[in-house]
């Protein structure tokens, strides 16, 4: 047997396994049941007739004389479907649909759980030369990356220019009001009530002054308003909104319906929106010192915190870091849980200082940047530098006039 047969077969393995375990199952082999696979009584499409769904979700057994009455009874083998446990049997089986807006409202259990390969681990299992470049990439991020700095500090009062540096990235990851809304019982940090900040309070932050001519911002900016007021930030503080990072909230581990009613929402909102701003001239195709494009993608699954906690997703450090090639990294409003090697992280609250902006100065002296190996270089999706000598014409490239060039 082949390697990739072998290969092949093993992920198909892990497959069931994770799908027996997301349904509840104690066995693979209870799937043949739950997904209509086993060969029992129950087959509802049988010789010498058919069922039809009615109304009240039951099957009706047509007369096979073509008299046009339906019995009403109940027969033994009759299946009746209450909900959406079998939802995953597909259009040739009992159920006609794979609906996963009801199974949620069934279980708990959200549409986005049940896509693929979504983890750092095994996001490029079947791309080895994607997977290698990230493996590179990682090593050189942390080999070049500077010792982890933070301070204690309330960003209402910081003047941010005592810091002294000019940072390549910016992520800003505030407390919205949003979230108070969201959770008001948990509004609360270190026993003491958390400072939820306003979209005039965040406009106010003197981002642009610590912003390097070319540098990028990441700002964590909700669900609702905020994606109107933080790119109304980024065109104050001089940035152009380049992207929009999202972030879908599974619930594998604890299915259930969300606490965090947003008021008058039709909808449970699960995912949350990180807007990415460019400042200067960057080039995708010519800026290769500074940025690696095509590296990641713009969307994050990962699983939902506990109720109440603010965390995001660590994975938003590996998109900017895998970026962005500037070894200058600014968080604000980060905690402890969020230092981080090759960071400098602000924010009210940290528990302890260690900044000094002297000697963090010193850690770029030499090497602004990670700088990049010849195997990246060779591994790295690159985008076509533009071919401003060609003019472009009618018809297959040629340029304007009588006849084609000879």
């Amino acid at each position: 047997m082949s390697d990739v047969l072998k290969s092949s077969q093993e992920r198909s393995r892990k497959r069931r396994v994770l799908l027996a375990q997301t349904l509840g199952l104690s066995s693979v082999d209870e799937l043949k049941k739950v997904l209509g696979n086993a060969e029992d009584g129950n087959n509802y499409a049988g010789v010498g007739g058919s069922r039809q769904l009615n109304a009240a979700g039951q099957r009706d057994e047509e007369d096979g004389n073509g008299s046009g009455a339906s019995s009403s009874k109940k027969t033994p083998n009759e299946i009746i479907y209450r909900d959406s446990s079998t939802f995953l049997k597909g259009t040739q089986s009992s159920n006609p649909h794979n609906d996963y807006c009801q199974h949620f409202v069934d279980t708990g259990q959200r549409p986005q759980n049940f896509i693929r390969d979504v983890g750092l681990a095994d996001r490029f299992e079947e791309y080895p030369k994607l997977r290698e470049l990230i493996k590179l990439k990682d090593k050189l991020i942390q080999d070049t990356a500077s010792a982890p700095m933070y301070l204690k500090a309330d960003l209402k009062t910081l003047d941010v220019k005592t810091l002294g540096t000019k940072f390549d990235v910016i992520l800003i990851e505030p407390p919205l009001e949003e979230y108070a809304r969201a959770a008001p019982a948990v509004a609360t940090v270190g026993g003491a009530p958390r400072v939820f900040w306003n979209w005039d309070d965040i406009l106010n932050l003197d981002v642009g002054e610590i912003a390097a001519h070319r540098s990028f911002v990441f700002l964590w900016c909700g669900s609702s308003e905020g994606l109107d007021q933080g790119r109304n930030c980024l065109k104050k503080w001089g940035f152009r909104r380049c992207e929009d990072i999202c972030w879908i909230r599974t619930n594998i581990n604890k299915p259930g319906h969300s606490k965090q009613a947003i008021p008058k929402a039709v909808f449970q909102r699960t995912k949350e929106h990180c807007l990415m701003g460019i400042k200067g001239t960057v080039r995708r195709s010519s800026d290769g010192d500074f940025i690696h494009a095509n590296v990641d993608i713009d969307l994050i699954i990962s699983e939902e915190e506990e109720f109440g906690s603010f965390e995001k997703p660590i994975e938003i450090f590996h998109i900017i870091e895998h970026f962005c090639l500037g070894r200058r990294r600014l968080h604000l409003f980060g905690r402890d849980s969020s230092i981080r090697p090759g960071w400098l992280t602000v924010g009210p609250e940290l528990t302890n200082s260690n900044f000094n902006s002297e000697l963090y100065q010193t850690y770029f002296a030499e090497a602004p940047a990670t700088g990049c190996t010849s195997r990246i270089e060779l591994l790295r999706p690159k985008s076509p530098p533009p071919n401003s000598k060609v003019l472009r014409g009618r018809g297959r490239g040629f340029p304007r006039g009588r006849g084609r060039p000879r």
